[in-house]
């Protein structure tokens, strides 16, 4: 197998740092876009010839395309940084909206469209996108982190039709739970009193009491099955990573399919006679 180049979001920890470790142990070069490059120090003394650290604020526009820039020829680019603010919607300030559709929605979307003119000249490229459950299936208190994950999916798979005669590669990973410090990472909003006693507050509380102690994703296991997935000569769209993830998807899909089922003769109904309407699949 030939010597591939990375670009790795989000890489000095968690998922992120997991799926740069076994790259690298695959023997790949890796360019880990971090925040903080002494993060990566150690890892950086241990593969000094294949790793490069970029320090970048995903969330600041002009430094993804200077960064972008200096490593026209990734092969693979994994948009992996993102973060969640819980609580009500009604309790996220503006700068928490703000925050979570720059981290989780636009910070790939602009990393996607400054690599994406190299990889069609070249005619091969892979974009994987970790999005989560959460790209796919609602909770409350995760409105802004679903807003952005959702659209991401829609705009991944929009994408991956458009680049696939161009050889280009797109992958969704959709995780559950892992075991990586997740209620630490969490923001929380500041509460108001009216969601305190309800479901929202109920969830807050079940995430901080048994949230990091029932997280049952193993991120090296993860990183190498996204690592397997991304070797595919013709990968899935979406591949899901957990037994929680793949119980929420799969009872969600089919309650979705039978609502959807029980609307065929309203749907049909408000059609003009002789019409096929538009579908293009």
């Amino acid at each position: 197998m030939s010597s591939q180049k990375w670009f790795i979001t989000g890489a000095s920890s968690g998922l992120g740092l997991a799926l740069t470790e076994k790259v690298l142990a695959e023997g790949h070069r890796v360019v880990a876009a971090v925040r903080r490059v002494d993060a990566m120090q150690e890892l950086k003394q241990k593969y000094p010839a294949l790793l490069e650290v970029e320090s970048l604020d995903l969330t600041n526009r002009e430094q993804v395309q200077a960064v972008v820039a200096r490593h026209a020829d990734v092969d693979v680019v994994a948009n992996n940084a993102g973060g969640a603010v819980i609580g009500a919607m009604e309790e996220m300030t503006e700068a928490d909206i703000q925050q979570q559709l720059a981290l989780n929605l636009l910070a790939p979307i602009h990393v996607t469209r400054a690599f994406l003119p190299a990889m069609r000249a070249k005619n091969s490229g892979t974009f994987l996108y970790v999005s989560s459950v959460g790209g796919r299936a609602a909770f409350p208190s995760g409105s802004m982190y679903h807003a952005a994950k959702f659209g991401l999916e829609g705009f991944a798979e929009s994408v991956s039709q458009e680049v696939a005669e161009f050889g280009i590669k797109t992958i969704i990973i959709e995780p559950g739970s892992i075991k990586t410090g997740f209620v630490a990472n969490i923001r929380w909003t500041q509460e108001i009193d009216a969601y305190k006693d309800g479901i929202v507050g109920q969830l807050r509380r079940q995430i901080v009491e048994v949230g990091e102690e029932q997280a049952s994703g193993d991120p090296v296991k993860m990183a190498d099955a996204i690592y397997t997935v991304s070797q595919m000569h013709e990968p899935p769209l979406r591949t899901v990573l957990g037994g929680d993830a793949y119980a929420v998807l799969d009872a969600g899909y089919s309650r979705s399919v039978t609502a959807l089922q029980a609307q065929k003769e309203l749907a049909e109904s408000v059609m003009f006679a002789g019409k096929a309407g538009f579908n293009p699949q």
